[in-house]
């Protein structure tokens, strides 16, 4: 419990100081954090909408083909995604994400928050949207997931709204 504790201490970091905020990540290095969640956010909307999903639903079973080839492209993914949390937080916290309890507390953290915006009346949406992503290759996935973040920040910032999610991409270089 105290090595939990000490995660959630150091992953406040991330909200840290006004230098830290100024700090971004690349595509490459968002789609490794992305990858990182997917496999939960696929297991967790498989739980919430289960009861409005047909039971071959891809997302349905926590073991299915598809969420077992996102975990393994997530357990690939995690060494990028580590550095990027540090690229964003502060060295100090590299330490804190060499812990077997790091990687599951930061999921805990994220998943409930983006699954937890899902209306239940969109999970037929969701899961035909998973459905149509299934072909694609993980990474290509996060990238999609990427490239979408970054047009929703730049089309709130273009109707003067504050961009959602906060996740702070570098810009593009041409």
């Amino acid at each position: 419990m105290k090595g939990v504790t000490a995660i959630l201490a150091g992953l406040a970091l991330l909200a840290g100081p006004a230098e830290a905020q100024r700090r971004c990540v690349t595509d490459a290095e968002a789609e490794s954090l992305a990858l990182v969640a997917l496999p939960e956010i696929l297991r967790e909307t498989g739980r919430v909408c289960a009861a409005r999903l047909p039971s071959a639903s891809l997302i349905r079973r926590a073991d299915s083909p598809l969420i077992v080839r996102y975990q393994a492209a997530a357990d690939r993914a995690w060494p990028d995604a580590k550095a990027a949390i540090v690229q964003l937080s502060d060295p100090a916290v590299e330490m804190l994400l060499q812990s077997d309890y790091a990687r599951p507390v930061i999921t805990s953290v994220v998943v409930p928050q983006i699954v937890g915006r899902i209306d239940l009346g969109d999970c037929a949406t969701v899961d035909r949207l998973v459905t149509q992503l299934e072909p694609l290759s993980p990474r290509n996935t996060a990238s999609i997931v990427v490239t979408v973040l970054r047009y929703l920040k730049a089309d709130r910032a273009r109707a003067g709204k504050a961009a959602v999610p906060q996740l702070p991409l570098c810009p593009v270089q041409p």
